[in-house]
């Protein structure tokens, strides 16, 4: 499932290339054709992101409701502002790009492409900007590509726009750019009232607000529990945006075990937690990358850019040695989700 980072990625990308747009609405998979019909033919006014959902309104106060859930993904094709994470993941976008941001790309190099037609790696799909959830075909490469923050690129494409490929829930369209939603969990045309009302069950976003006034809505929401930390730091109506793999590694950096009841957690360790996932949302949106190791040399920068396995403290390394103090990292399940944790750093 997308965690935070990546949600705000995607946000902005509407931002840039689709608000202030007339956009053509269609559903070629025929499951959103009453809400498409709403919307088609609207402006796109706003796009914006809480946690894990996405909220994009138009024109008459029209909102459409987007939450990924572990197999949804979006396409973009044609004429969309890219930076290297985006363009290596060849511009589809979601969670982390588990293929890595490739050197070339951070370099201000070629593009490395994805090849149609292939799968993605089993366990690659959980934070990948490539693929949301389930492992999916890869689609059209890119023609030139420039890799800076708000450079464009377009497809190599026979014709714009190009058909819509597979079961694509909702087509978003305007004269240089389109969006295809596929396998969402939610995608629903809302009045400003329902999207209120999922706005005030969210806990507080530290890319919306940073005020005392938010942090302290976390630590109220957090402390009154006894449930296990583990839990809480993904349970969305305390604090937005944290998913399985910041989870684990937020609990690492703390040195808290995960399975502290949250009601004995101290009010500086949750300001800590706080302070972090400020930290580490801002740094995933800016790179496009769950990056959760700090002051690497260049080449171990370059190295945990182009892969997972060299910018996580615990995650996903299940019986290798803890990268502090040597004791094997242990794998458990909890609240459903795979837990990745020291039992040595995180007493």
């Amino acid at each position: 499932m997308p965690e935070g980072h990546s949600v705000h990625r995607i946000a902005r990308q509407f931002d840039r290339n689709f608000v202030g747009h007339l956009v053509c609405v269609s559903s070629p998979q025929g499951r959103f054709t009453e809400g498409a019909s709403v919307l088609n033919g609207l402006r796109l006014v706003t796009a914006m992101a809480i946690g894990k959902q996405m909220f994009l309104r138009f024109e008459n106060d029209h909102w459409l409701r987007v939450h990924l859930g572990i197999y949804g993904a979006w396409d973009f094709a044609g004429d969309i502002s890219v930076d290297a994470t985006i363009a290596s993941a060849d511009g589809r976008m979601g969670q982390t790009n588990q293929r890595g941001t490739s050197g070339g790309a951070l370099a201000g190099g070629s593009a490395q492409r994805l090849v149609p037609g292939t799968d993605a790696a089993d366990g690659d799909a959980e934070d990948s900007v490539a693929s949301i959830g389930a492992p999916r075909r890869a689609r059209h490469g890119l023609s030139a590509v420039r890799m800076a923050e708000h450079d464009t690129f377009s497809r190599s494409l026979a014709a714009f726009p190009p058909d819509p490929i597979g079961a694509v829930r909702v087509r978003l369209l305007t004269e240089t750019a389109v969006a295809d939603l596929r396998g969402p969990t939610v995608c629903e045309l809302a009045t400003p009232e329902g999207i209120q009302a999922v706005i005030d069950r969210l806990g507080p976003d530290p890319q919306n607000d940073t005020s005392e006034r938010a942090e302290q809505t976390f630590v109220d929401r957090a402390s009154r529990t006894a449930r296990p930390i583990g839990v809480v730091l993904m349970d969305q109506s305390v604090i937005s945006g944290i998913g399985n793999v910041y989870r684990a590694e937020m609990l690492f950096r703390a040195g808290i075990n995960p399975h502290t009841p949250a009601k004995k957690i101290t009010r500086e360790q949750f300001h800590a937690f706080w302070v972090d996932w400020v930290y580490l949302l801002e740094v995933g949106v800016r790179l496009g990358q769950m990056m959760t190791m700090d002051n690497l040399a260049p080449t171990d920068y370059t190295a945990a850019m182009a892969s997972r396995d060299d910018r996580h403290w615990v995650y996903k390394r299940e019986g290798l040695p803890c990268r502090r103090c040597g004791t094997n990292i242990v794998v458990e399940e909890m609240a459903a989700r795979k837990l990745y944790w020291c039992p040595q750093c995180q007493r």
